[in-house]
């Protein structure tokens, strides 16, 4: 025994140490290692000409996160033609001049949202376990600035489309969106947009913040052709080779983050997010991000084209410290995590 206690020792001081690390690693470098994932997607009605989405969300905002504000500055740089905020903005009651502010060079853009639960009530701590055995468990915070929010959205010109389908036109291209309430905590009622989306649009385009299949179903039923939604934090923690433990709501896994079919028409594309909760400041294996979607027509006469789902050039650009330059990237649609390749900006 005397002879096994060092080897025991040693053992235990190489799996702390190895734990330890690991902490500090996703909450110093990987939850603020931002990416842009860029995406194509074939969803736009035969003939269309080609539109250039933002999807940005849980942006889980504090007002000193200065890092993060001037990352988020910099993707109006890439000149999106709408920008799609699928909720979860803030993280604290006076954080609503310091998003407005970080995103005033896209709220110049076209834009449409929906709301999260943490844009109603702010974090509280709570048992990270929960999330694995009681993932319907219901935290609610200090109430939140929601209105002024979305009164400063909404003066900028972004639609709410929260229970409201709108029509509207985007670099020649007409769309038909509708949103609901955030699901997550109940607050969805798909009944007050229910029906048939617009044939005529070139896009018929459905948002929620929690990606709840009985939500998808129905957007799914009603002909739309894209829902994008934020929420799951692409699961935050993962695993090498397994992915996301978990997605905080009903959705499986395999779709925690990024694009995927939702049954035989629609296409959905779920946000890793930007932030997190500051009661858990750390993300492993799934860093935060936004993504620039470029949607494109699906081929004459409907054929699938799973075979070209997302072929383009994925741009990926973080800020760990300092700005170190866009890097373009292989991916595929749907594809979980990208391999930094190196390189020069488009």
């Amino acid at each position: 025994m005397a002879a096994v206690l060092p080897t025991l020792i040693r053992t235990g001081a190489v799996a702390l140490g190895s734990a330890i690390a690991g902490i500090g690693y996703a909450a110093l470098v990987e939850r603020n290692a931002f990416v842009l994932r860029e995406v194509t997607m074939p969803v736009l009605t035969p003939g269309s000409t080609p539109l250039r989405v933002l999807h940005i969300s849980d942006l889980h905002m504090l007002p000193n996160q200065h890092r993060k504000q001037a990352w988020l500055r910099e993707l109006a740089s890439w000149e999106p033609d709408l920008v799609v905020n699928t909720g979860d903005n803030l993280a604290h009651p006076k954080a609503v001049p310091a998003v407005v502010q970080t995103l005033s060079d896209l709220l110049s853009r076209p834009g449409v949202f929906v709301f999260g639960s943490n844009d109603y009530f702010g974090p509280r701590l709570k048992n990270p376990m929960n999330y694995l055995t009681s993932p319907d468990h219901r935290v609610r915070g200090a109430a939140l600035p929601w209105q002024d929010l979305r009164a400063a959205f909404t003066e900028r010109g972004w639609l709410d489309l929260t229970h409201t389908r709108r029509e509207f036109e985007v670099a020649g291209l007409h769309i038909a969106a509708a949103g609901v309430d955030d699901p997550h905590i109940d607050r969805d009622r798909y009944d007050t947009i229910a029906g048939p989306a617009s044939p005529a649009a070139n896009l018929r385009l459905g948002l929620t913040h929690s990606p709840e299949p009985r939500v998808l179903d129905r957007f799914a039923a009603d002909g739309y052709q894209l829902v994008l939604a934020g929420h799951t934090h692409g699961g935050q923690l993962c695993l090498p080779l397994y992915g996301a433990l978990v997605t905080n709501c009903g959705l499986d896994r395999s779709r925690a983050k990024g694009a995927s079919h939702w049954g035989a028409n629609m296409r959905l594309h779920v946000s890793a997010g930007i932030g997190t909760s500051p009661f858990a400041p750390v993300r492993f294996c799934c860093r935060p991000e936004a993504t620039l979607l470029t949607l494109i027509a699906t081929p004459m006469g409907g054929r699938d084209s799973s075979s070209n789902l997302g072929r383009s050039q994925p741009t990926v650009f973080w800020r760990v410290g300092l700005y170190r330059g866009p890097q373009p990237i292989p991916e595929l649609d749907g594809q979980r995590d990208p391999v930094d390749r190196g390189g020069r900006p488009p």
